[in-house]
């Protein structure tokens, strides 16, 4: 049953004799924390993440009912143009729902996701109870490590952040898919920081053991082009990767 749709005051009492939480739903959201909190204080609510932060959904929620919350109010935040959908939500939430020992507060998820600080009072007008009959976390699609040529590690640390990455991976992406070059060929994976800052923002491509710096949207083009479908890494943009040799250690 959808809920009937209150402005910000509304959503301040709500939180107020109940919870709200602001769950970030990408790599974006846990680069852009103090966004996150600013938008939360503003609403009263706390916040949580789906990957890459603390707290996770998970422990978020295990807080507010061992605290004997009797409603919580999820609302997934995403600022950034790429990560989970709405589902993914549902799911987390049902799963910790299920396994959940002893006292359990109902949960209502959003039915979309917020894009802004300013979009959350009206994205929680729209709610949906968890009924524990959601989807669950494995699939037999899930089930093998996936036979992809390559795999893009893309930077989501805060300088890379702070440099355009959320631009240079929508230009990735959108040559990949221009190539016809899908998970099974090329697996695109975001990461915390990959240690060459003063490159940012960086990409690595494995297992060429090949990494990239200041890549705009041009260079992400170039990489797909080049390296990913022609073979050729991009020699303006790569960095000089020194590998430390193992010494081996022979007894007597």
């Amino acid at each position: 049953m959808t809920s009937p749709a209150p402005d910000a005051s509304a959503l301040d009492a709500r939180a107020r004799r109940s919870a709200v939480v602001l769950v970030g739903m990408s790599a974006g959201e846990a680069v852009r924390r103090d966004e996150l909190l600013r938008a939360a204080a503003s609403h009263r609510a706390s916040i949580a993440f789906l990957q890459l932060a603390d707290p996770s959904l998970s422990a978020e929620l295990t807080r507010l009912a061992d605290a004997g919350t009797g409603t919580v109010v999820l609302v997934g935040v995403r600022l950034t143009a790429s990560g989970p959908g709405q589902s993914w939500l549902r799911r987390i939430a049902a799963y910790w729902w299920r396994e959940r020992a002893g006292h359990r507060p109902e949960l209502l998820v959003a039915t979309r996701l917020a894009d802004s600080p300013d979009a959350v009072a009206t994205v929680a007008a729209a709610t949906k109870a968890v009924t524990g009959t959601e989807p669950g976390l494995t699939s037999a699609a899930w089930e093998e490590v996936p036979g992809h040529r390559h795999q893009v590690m893309v930077c989501r640390g805060p300088r890379c952040a702070a440099k355009g990455v959320e631009e240079g991976l929508r230009a990735l992406v959108q040559g990949l898919t221009e190539q016809g070059l899908g998970d099974d060929d090329v697996l695109v994976t975001q990461t915390g920081c990959q240690f060459p800052c003063n490159q940012a923002p960086v990409v690595s491509v494995q297992p060429d053991d090949v990494w990239y710096g200041n890549v705009d949207p041009a260079t992400a083009a170039l990489i797909v082009t080049e390296h990913l479908a022609g073979g050729r890494p991009v020699e303006s943009h790569r960095l000089t990767r020194h590998r430390r040799e193992r010494a081996d250690h022979h007894d007597g």
